[in-house]
Protein backbone atom coordinates (compact mmCIF):
# COMPACT_ATOMS: atom_id res chain seq x y z
CA UNK A 1 0.00 0.00 0.00
CA UNK A 2 1.44 3.51 -0.84
CA UNK A 3 2.34 5.46 1.87
CA UNK A 4 4.31 9.62 2.51
CA UNK A 5 5.75 10.65 4.94
CA UNK A 6 4.95 14.34 5.88
CA UNK A 7 6.35 17.07 7.89
CA UNK A 8 5.95 19.85 10.12
CA UNK A 9 8.61 22.59 9.85
CA UNK A 10 6.50 25.17 11.86
CA UNK A 11 3.46 25.54 13.56
CA UNK A 12 3.01 29.20 13.90
CA UNK A 13 5.20 32.53 12.16
CA UNK A 14 7.67 32.59 14.95
CA UNK A 15 8.65 28.69 15.17
CA UNK A 16 12.13 27.52 15.36
CA UNK A 17 13.45 26.76 12.55
CA UNK A 18 16.19 23.88 13.70
CA UNK A 19 13.77 21.02 14.24
CA UNK A 20 12.81 21.56 10.12
CA UNK A 21 16.00 21.30 9.44
CA UNK A 22 16.62 17.96 11.15
CA UNK A 23 13.53 16.62 9.59
CA UNK A 24 14.44 17.61 6.07
CA UNK A 25 18.05 16.02 6.31
CA UNK A 26 17.45 13.04 8.42
CA UNK A 27 13.62 12.11 8.45
CA UNK A 28 13.49 10.89 5.24
CA UNK A 29 10.23 13.01 4.36
CA UNK A 30 8.48 13.91 1.31
CA UNK A 31 7.22 16.88 1.79
CA UNK A 32 7.75 19.61 4.93
CA UNK A 33 4.83 22.09 5.59
CA UNK A 34 4.95 25.26 7.02
CA UNK A 35 2.29 26.45 8.86
CA UNK A 36 2.36 29.99 9.92
CA UNK A 37 -0.55 32.37 9.21
CA UNK A 38 -2.54 33.38 12.10
CA UNK A 39 -6.06 35.43 11.27
CA UNK A 40 -4.18 38.99 12.57
CA UNK A 41 -1.16 37.56 10.72
CA UNK A 42 -2.45 38.33 8.04
CA UNK A 43 -4.73 41.76 8.61
CA UNK A 44 -1.70 42.92 9.38
CA UNK A 45 0.22 41.41 6.57
CA UNK A 46 -2.24 43.16 3.75
CA UNK A 47 -1.67 46.37 5.75
CA UNK A 48 2.20 46.20 4.74
CA UNK A 49 1.16 45.37 1.12
CA UNK A 50 -0.94 48.26 0.66
CA UNK A 51 2.18 50.39 1.89
CA UNK A 52 4.63 48.52 -0.35
CA UNK A 53 3.19 45.80 -2.93
CA UNK A 54 6.49 43.95 -2.72
CA UNK A 55 5.91 42.90 0.66
CA UNK A 56 2.55 40.97 2.33
CA UNK A 57 4.43 37.98 2.97
CA UNK A 58 5.67 36.23 5.54
CA UNK A 59 8.58 38.00 7.41
CA UNK A 60 10.92 35.00 7.86
CA UNK A 61 10.00 33.96 4.68
CA UNK A 62 13.37 34.92 3.49
CA UNK A 63 15.31 33.18 6.05
CA UNK A 64 13.64 30.20 6.06
CA UNK A 65 14.12 29.37 2.73
CA UNK A 66 17.95 30.71 2.54
CA UNK A 67 18.28 27.73 4.65
CA UNK A 68 15.76 24.91 3.98
CA UNK A 69 15.78 25.08 0.16
CA UNK A 70 19.59 23.17 -0.46
CA UNK A 71 18.61 21.01 2.01
CA UNK A 72 15.36 20.05 0.51
CA UNK A 73 16.85 20.23 -3.21
CA UNK A 74 19.45 17.39 -1.52
CA UNK A 75 16.84 15.65 -0.56
CA UNK A 76 14.10 16.02 -2.95
CA UNK A 77 11.86 17.59 -0.42
CA UNK A 78 8.82 19.59 -1.51
CA UNK A 79 7.53 22.25 0.44
CA UNK A 80 3.88 23.69 0.84
CA UNK A 81 3.47 27.00 2.89
CA UNK A 82 0.97 29.26 3.64
CA UNK A 83 3.81 32.06 3.95
CA UNK A 84 2.49 33.89 1.21
CA UNK A 85 0.19 35.61 3.67
CA UNK A 86 -1.22 38.79 1.78
CA UNK A 87 1.09 38.43 -0.87
CA UNK A 88 1.63 34.58 -2.42
CA UNK A 89 3.56 36.08 -5.75
CA UNK A 90 5.66 38.30 -4.06
CA UNK A 91 6.43 35.20 -1.94
CA UNK A 92 7.24 33.30 -4.89
CA UNK A 93 9.36 35.79 -6.53
CA UNK A 94 11.60 36.27 -3.61
CA UNK A 95 12.20 32.08 -3.38
CA UNK A 96 12.76 32.59 -6.90
CA UNK A 97 15.52 34.98 -6.49
CA UNK A 98 16.91 33.19 -3.32
CA UNK A 99 17.11 29.56 -5.33
CA UNK A 100 18.99 32.06 -8.23
CA UNK A 101 21.23 33.45 -5.41
CA UNK A 102 21.97 29.88 -4.15
CA UNK A 103 22.62 28.73 -7.84
CA UNK A 104 19.88 25.62 -7.83
CA UNK A 105 18.48 24.81 -10.52
CA UNK A 106 15.11 23.04 -11.95
CA UNK A 107 12.62 24.07 -9.43
CA UNK A 108 9.01 24.85 -10.11
CA UNK A 109 7.20 27.54 -7.65
CA UNK A 110 4.07 27.92 -7.59
CA UNK A 111 2.16 30.17 -5.69
CA UNK A 112 -2.10 29.91 -4.96
CA UNK A 113 -4.13 32.63 -4.81
CA UNK A 114 -7.85 33.40 -4.65
CA UNK A 115 -8.25 33.78 -1.01
CA UNK A 116 -8.23 37.51 -1.12
CA UNK A 117 -11.55 38.75 -1.17
CA UNK A 118 -11.63 42.07 -0.18
CA UNK A 119 -11.91 43.79 -3.72
CA UNK A 120 -15.47 42.30 -3.06
CA UNK A 121 -15.95 44.01 -0.11
CA UNK A 122 -19.21 45.85 -1.21
CA UNK A 123 -20.95 42.70 -1.42
CA UNK A 124 -20.81 41.91 1.50
CA UNK A 125 -22.03 45.10 3.69
CA UNK A 126 -25.22 43.32 5.03
CA UNK A 127 -23.12 40.87 6.75
CA UNK A 128 -22.86 40.10 10.54
CA UNK A 129 -19.97 39.40 12.26
CA UNK A 130 -20.44 36.56 14.05
CA UNK A 131 -18.52 36.94 16.95
CA UNK A 132 -19.84 40.50 18.04
CA UNK A 133 -23.04 41.35 15.31
CA UNK A 134 -21.65 44.06 13.93
CA UNK A 135 -22.58 44.78 9.97
CA UNK A 136 -19.53 45.04 7.75
CA UNK A 137 -21.56 48.56 6.51
CA UNK A 138 -20.88 49.60 9.88
CA UNK A 139 -17.31 49.26 10.44
CA UNK A 140 -16.66 51.29 6.41
CA UNK A 141 -13.37 52.49 5.97
CA UNK A 142 -11.88 50.69 8.87
CA UNK A 143 -11.70 47.01 7.06
CA UNK A 144 -7.94 46.38 6.09
CA UNK A 145 -8.29 42.58 4.63
CA UNK A 146 -11.21 40.05 3.96
CA UNK A 147 -9.51 36.18 3.65
CA UNK A 148 -11.43 33.40 2.95
CA UNK A 149 -10.37 30.38 3.98
CA UNK A 150 -9.69 28.21 0.82
CA UNK A 151 -9.28 24.43 0.83
CA UNK A 152 -6.22 22.11 -1.00
CA UNK A 153 -8.13 22.62 -4.64
CA UNK A 154 -5.05 24.82 -5.23
CA UNK A 155 -2.19 23.21 -3.52
CA UNK A 156 -3.37 20.01 -5.58
CA UNK A 157 -3.33 21.88 -8.96
CA UNK A 158 0.29 22.93 -8.33
CA UNK A 159 1.70 19.50 -7.17
CA UNK A 160 -0.02 18.02 -10.01
CA UNK A 161 1.67 20.50 -12.90
CA UNK A 162 4.91 19.70 -11.10
CA UNK A 163 5.40 21.99 -8.46
CA UNK A 164 8.52 21.60 -5.68
CA UNK A 165 7.77 24.86 -3.94
CA UNK A 166 3.75 25.24 -3.05
CA UNK A 167 3.14 28.74 -1.53
CA UNK A 168 -0.38 30.18 -0.56
CA UNK A 169 -2.01 32.90 1.29
CA UNK A 170 -5.26 32.21 4.19
CA UNK A 171 -5.67 28.33 2.95
CA UNK A 172 -6.86 26.26 6.25
CA UNK A 173 -4.41 24.83 8.24
CA UNK A 174 -5.36 21.51 7.74
CA UNK A 175 -5.78 21.62 3.81
CA UNK A 176 -1.96 22.02 3.74
CA UNK A 177 -1.29 18.60 5.20
CA UNK A 178 -4.38 17.16 2.84
CA UNK A 179 -3.54 18.77 -0.83
CA UNK A 180 -0.63 16.32 -0.67
CA UNK A 181 -1.99 13.27 0.12
CA UNK A 182 -5.00 14.01 -2.40
CA UNK A 183 -2.00 14.82 -4.44
CA UNK A 184 -0.35 11.20 -4.08
CA UNK A 185 -3.28 9.25 -3.67
CA UNK A 186 -5.29 10.79 -6.03
CA UNK A 187 -7.89 10.75 -3.85
CA UNK A 188 -11.25 12.57 -5.04
CA UNK A 189 -12.91 15.91 -3.79
CA UNK A 190 -16.51 13.58 -3.59
CA UNK A 191 -14.75 11.33 -1.48
CA UNK A 192 -15.51 12.67 1.86
CA UNK A 193 -14.25 9.96 4.18
CA UNK A 194 -10.83 9.33 3.00
CA UNK A 195 -10.57 13.82 2.86
CA UNK A 196 -11.96 13.67 6.28
CA UNK A 197 -9.13 11.26 8.01
CA UNK A 198 -7.12 13.40 5.90
CA UNK A 199 -7.94 16.62 7.39
CA UNK A 200 -8.11 14.70 10.81
CA UNK A 201 -4.37 13.74 10.29
CA UNK A 202 -3.49 17.52 8.74
CA UNK A 203 -5.06 19.02 12.27
CA UNK A 204 -2.86 16.69 14.48
CA UNK A 205 0.46 17.97 12.52
CA UNK A 206 -0.41 21.44 12.09
CA UNK A 207 0.72 23.26 15.81
CA UNK A 208 4.32 21.69 15.80
CA UNK A 209 5.66 20.65 18.43
CA UNK A 210 2.15 20.71 20.12
CA UNK A 211 1.97 17.40 19.49
CA UNK A 212 5.36 16.27 20.30
CA UNK A 213 5.12 17.48 23.53
CA UNK A 214 6.07 21.52 23.48
CA UNK A 215 2.17 22.81 24.69
CA UNK A 216 1.72 19.73 26.42
CA UNK A 217 4.50 19.94 29.16
CA UNK A 218 3.64 20.43 32.73
CA UNK A 219 6.00 19.58 35.40
CA UNK A 220 5.47 16.70 38.04
CA UNK A 221 2.38 16.30 36.20
CA UNK A 222 3.17 15.47 32.47
CA UNK A 223 6.63 15.38 32.16
CA UNK A 224 8.48 15.73 28.40
CA UNK A 225 12.48 15.07 28.29
CA UNK A 226 14.31 17.37 26.63
CA UNK A 227 12.28 20.32 26.42
CA UNK A 228 15.03 22.72 24.94
CA UNK A 229 15.39 20.23 21.98
CA UNK A 230 11.79 19.23 21.30
CA UNK A 231 11.75 18.01 17.67
CA UNK A 232 8.40 18.40 15.51
CA UNK A 233 6.23 15.50 14.38
CA UNK A 234 6.68 13.80 11.43
CA UNK A 235 3.24 11.79 9.93
CA UNK A 236 3.38 8.59 7.71
CA UNK A 237 -0.15 8.39 6.02
CA UNK A 238 -1.03 5.70 3.93
CA UNK A 239 -3.42 5.55 1.11
CA UNK A 240 -6.26 4.41 3.04
CA UNK A 241 -6.31 7.14 5.22
CA UNK A 242 -4.51 5.61 8.35
CA UNK A 243 -1.15 7.36 9.47
CA UNK A 244 1.67 7.14 12.22
CA UNK A 245 2.85 10.16 14.25
CA UNK A 246 6.42 10.12 15.15
CA UNK A 247 9.39 12.46 15.44
CA UNK A 248 13.12 11.41 15.03
CA UNK A 249 14.62 9.72 17.36
CA UNK A 250 17.00 11.62 18.46
CA UNK A 251 15.34 14.80 19.41
CA UNK A 252 13.74 15.73 22.46
CA UNK A 253 10.04 15.59 23.69
CA UNK A 254 7.59 12.67 23.19
CA UNK A 255 5.04 11.56 20.70
CA UNK A 256 2.51 9.44 23.59
CA UNK A 257 -1.89 8.34 23.38
CA UNK A 258 -1.67 11.88 25.39
CA UNK A 259 -0.35 14.03 23.43
CA UNK A 260 -2.01 12.79 20.50
CA UNK A 261 -5.22 12.98 22.20
CA UNK A 262 -4.55 16.98 23.29
CA UNK A 263 -4.03 17.65 19.64
CA UNK A 264 -7.05 16.27 18.23
CA UNK A 265 -9.40 17.57 20.40
CA UNK A 266 -7.75 21.22 20.11
CA UNK A 267 -9.87 23.64 18.59
CA UNK A 268 -12.32 21.54 17.01
CA UNK A 269 -15.42 22.37 18.84
CA UNK A 270 -18.01 19.86 17.65
CA UNK A 271 -16.00 16.47 16.92
CA UNK A 272 -18.69 15.22 14.94
CA UNK A 273 -18.59 17.86 12.73
CA UNK A 274 -15.39 20.20 11.57
CA UNK A 275 -15.95 22.70 9.40
CA UNK A 276 -13.21 22.62 6.95
CA UNK A 277 -12.97 24.18 3.00
CA UNK A 278 -12.56 20.64 1.68
CA UNK A 279 -14.81 18.64 3.98
CA UNK A 280 -16.76 18.42 7.16
CA UNK A 281 -14.82 16.22 9.22
CA UNK A 282 -15.88 13.58 12.16
CA UNK A 283 -13.16 12.93 14.79
CA UNK A 284 -15.97 10.94 16.53
CA UNK A 285 -14.57 7.64 15.22
CA UNK A 286 -10.85 8.14 15.58
CA UNK A 287 -8.90 5.11 17.34
CA UNK A 288 -5.37 5.81 18.34
CA UNK A 289 -2.68 3.19 19.35
CA UNK A 290 0.69 3.63 20.79
CA UNK A 291 2.81 1.08 18.32
CA UNK A 292 6.25 1.69 19.89
CA UNK A 293 8.32 4.09 21.63
CA UNK A 294 7.14 7.80 20.27
CA UNK A 295 5.29 6.49 17.63
CA UNK A 296 1.35 6.12 17.59
CA UNK A 297 -0.97 5.16 15.19
CA UNK A 298 -4.30 7.27 14.36
CA UNK A 299 -7.03 5.65 12.19
CA UNK A 300 -10.70 5.61 11.96
CA UNK A 301 -12.87 8.85 11.11
CA UNK A 302 -15.10 10.34 8.57
CA UNK A 303 -16.28 12.83 7.19
CA UNK A 304 -19.20 14.28 4.87
CA UNK A 305 -19.29 16.68 2.27
CA UNK A 306 -18.37 19.86 2.39
CA UNK A 307 -20.94 22.59 3.26
CA UNK A 308 -20.22 25.24 -0.10
CA UNK A 309 -19.47 27.95 2.22
CA UNK A 310 -16.26 29.32 3.66
CA UNK A 311 -15.37 31.00 6.86
CA UNK A 312 -13.75 34.63 6.17
CA UNK A 313 -11.49 37.12 8.58
CA UNK A 314 -12.29 40.33 8.28
CA UNK A 315 -9.68 42.25 9.49
CA UNK A 316 -10.52 46.31 10.86
CA UNK A 317 -8.96 48.68 12.64
CA UNK A 318 -10.34 48.99 16.07
CA UNK A 319 -8.56 51.67 18.42
CA UNK A 320 -5.47 52.08 19.91
CA UNK A 321 -3.97 50.00 23.30
CA UNK A 322 -1.56 52.19 25.67
CA UNK A 323 0.18 49.71 27.58
CA UNK A 324 2.68 50.50 30.18
CA UNK A 325 4.91 48.38 33.27
CA UNK A 326 6.40 49.98 36.30
CA UNK A 327 8.09 47.63 39.16
CA UNK A 328 8.27 48.10 42.72
CA UNK A 329 11.04 46.41 45.12
CA UNK A 330 11.62 45.69 48.53
CA UNK A 331 9.37 45.62 51.63
CA UNK A 332 6.21 47.95 51.11
CA UNK A 333 6.16 46.41 46.95
CA UNK A 334 2.22 45.66 46.78
CA UNK A 335 1.38 48.72 48.78
CA UNK A 336 3.51 51.07 46.55
CA UNK A 337 2.03 49.29 43.27
CA UNK A 338 -1.59 49.90 44.75
CA UNK A 339 -1.12 53.30 45.53
CA UNK A 340 0.75 53.89 41.72
CA UNK A 341 -2.70 52.21 40.35
CA UNK A 342 -4.44 54.92 42.61
CA UNK A 343 -2.32 57.86 41.48
CA UNK A 344 -3.22 56.93 37.81
CA UNK A 345 -6.95 56.58 38.20
CA UNK A 346 -7.03 60.18 39.60
CA UNK A 347 -4.75 61.56 37.40
CA UNK A 348 -6.79 60.15 34.24
CA UNK A 349 -10.29 61.19 35.96
CA UNK A 350 -8.67 65.14 36.48
CA UNK A 351 -8.03 65.29 32.77
CA UNK A 352 -11.63 63.48 31.55
CA UNK A 353 -10.35 60.80 30.17
CA UNK A 354 -12.36 57.94 29.90
CA UNK A 355 -11.17 54.86 27.97
CA UNK A 356 -13.00 52.20 25.85
CA UNK A 357 -11.65 49.67 28.53
CA UNK A 358 -8.71 50.03 30.81
CA UNK A 359 -7.61 47.29 33.81
CA UNK A 360 -4.29 47.74 36.23
CA UNK A 361 -3.18 44.21 36.51
CA UNK A 362 -1.04 43.40 39.47
CA UNK A 363 1.69 40.58 37.66
CA UNK A 364 2.26 37.52 39.78
CA UNK A 365 -0.50 38.23 42.04
CA UNK A 366 -3.69 38.75 39.59
CA UNK A 367 -2.33 39.55 35.99
CA UNK A 368 -4.46 36.07 35.12
CA UNK A 369 -7.31 36.39 36.71
CA UNK A 370 -8.99 39.72 36.10
CA UNK A 371 -11.78 38.95 37.62
CA UNK A 372 -10.51 36.60 40.52
CA UNK A 373 -9.68 37.97 44.71
CA UNK A 374 -6.46 36.92 45.47
CA UNK A 375 -5.05 37.58 49.07
CA UNK A 376 -2.58 40.59 47.84
CA UNK A 377 0.25 39.74 50.79
CA UNK A 378 3.69 41.47 51.01
CA UNK A 379 5.59 39.85 48.07
CA UNK A 380 9.66 41.01 47.62
CA UNK A 381 8.85 42.54 44.33
CA UNK A 382 5.67 43.64 42.30
CA UNK A 383 5.30 45.01 38.59
CA UNK A 384 1.67 47.16 37.61
CA UNK A 385 1.05 46.78 34.56
CA UNK A 386 -1.88 49.28 33.21
CA UNK A 387 -3.24 48.54 29.56
CA UNK A 388 -6.15 50.91 28.38
CA UNK A 389 -7.93 50.38 24.61
CA UNK A 390 -9.14 53.82 23.06
CA UNK A 391 -10.64 55.18 20.44
CA UNK A 392 -8.17 57.98 19.69
CA UNK A 393 -4.01 57.54 19.38
CA UNK A 394 -4.00 60.78 21.33
CA UNK A 395 -5.94 59.52 24.29
CA UNK A 396 -3.42 56.48 24.51
CA UNK A 397 -0.43 58.63 24.45
CA UNK A 398 -1.51 60.86 27.63
CA UNK A 399 -2.24 57.17 29.32
CA UNK A 400 1.49 56.39 28.76
CA UNK A 401 2.63 59.82 29.42
CA UNK A 402 0.99 59.54 32.83
CA UNK A 403 2.73 56.54 33.40
CA UNK A 404 5.69 57.44 32.71
CA UNK A 405 5.45 60.28 35.12
CA UNK A 406 5.20 57.44 37.88
CA UNK A 407 9.10 57.35 37.91
CA UNK A 408 9.92 60.66 39.66
CA UNK A 409 5.88 61.46 40.91
CA UNK A 410 6.01 58.50 43.17
CA UNK A 411 5.75 56.51 44.60
CA UNK A 412 9.03 55.78 45.68
CA UNK A 413 11.15 52.83 44.16
CA UNK A 414 9.43 52.86 40.71
CA UNK A 415 11.54 51.31 37.63
CA UNK A 416 12.27 49.55 35.00
CA UNK A 417 8.81 50.85 33.11
CA UNK A 418 8.09 50.09 29.38
CA UNK A 419 5.67 51.33 27.81
CA UNK A 420 3.95 50.48 24.73
CA UNK A 421 1.14 51.93 21.76
CA UNK A 422 -0.03 50.13 19.01
CA UNK A 423 -3.01 50.16 16.64
CA UNK A 424 -5.32 47.28 17.40
CA UNK A 425 -6.47 45.35 14.19
CA UNK A 426 -9.79 43.22 15.67
CA UNK A 427 -10.85 40.14 13.58
CA UNK A 428 -14.49 38.97 12.82
CA UNK A 429 -15.46 36.32 10.37
CA UNK A 430 -18.40 35.73 7.98
CA UNK A 431 -19.41 33.54 5.70
CA UNK A 432 -19.40 33.62 2.07
CA UNK A 433 -20.23 30.97 -0.77
CA UNK A 434 -17.08 29.09 -2.14
CA UNK A 435 -17.46 30.26 -5.47
CA UNK A 436 -16.84 33.64 -5.03
CA UNK A 437 -13.01 32.39 -4.36
CA UNK A 438 -11.27 32.23 -7.69
CA UNK A 439 -8.24 29.90 -6.97
CA UNK A 440 -5.75 30.64 -9.36
CA UNK A 441 -2.04 29.43 -9.84
CA UNK A 442 0.98 31.32 -10.81
CA UNK A 443 4.16 29.41 -11.90
CA UNK A 444 7.92 30.36 -11.89
CA UNK A 445 10.52 28.75 -13.13
CA UNK A 446 14.54 28.09 -12.05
Amino acid sequence: MKSIKIGSGAGYSDDRLEPALDIIRDGDVDYIVFECLAERTIAIAQQRKMKDSKQGYDSLLEYRMAQVLPLCVENNVKIVTNMGAANPKAAAEMVKQIAEKQGLHHLKIAAVTGDDVFPKIERYQNETLLENGKQIKELGSSIVSANAYIGAAGIVQALKAGADIVITGRAADPSLFLGPMMYEFGWSFENAELLGKGTIGGHLMECGAQITGGYFADPGYKEVPELWNVGFPIMEVTENGEYHITKLANAGGLVSLATVKEQLLYEIHDPANYLTPDVIADFSSVQVEEVAKDVVKVFGGSGKLKTGLLKTSIGYKDGYIAEAEISYGGAGSVERAKLAKTIMQKRLAAQDIEPIEIRYDFIGLNSLYANETFDMQEAPETRLRIAARTEEEAVANTIVREAMSLYTNGPAGGGGIRSNIKEIVSIGSILIPEPDTDINVSYWEV
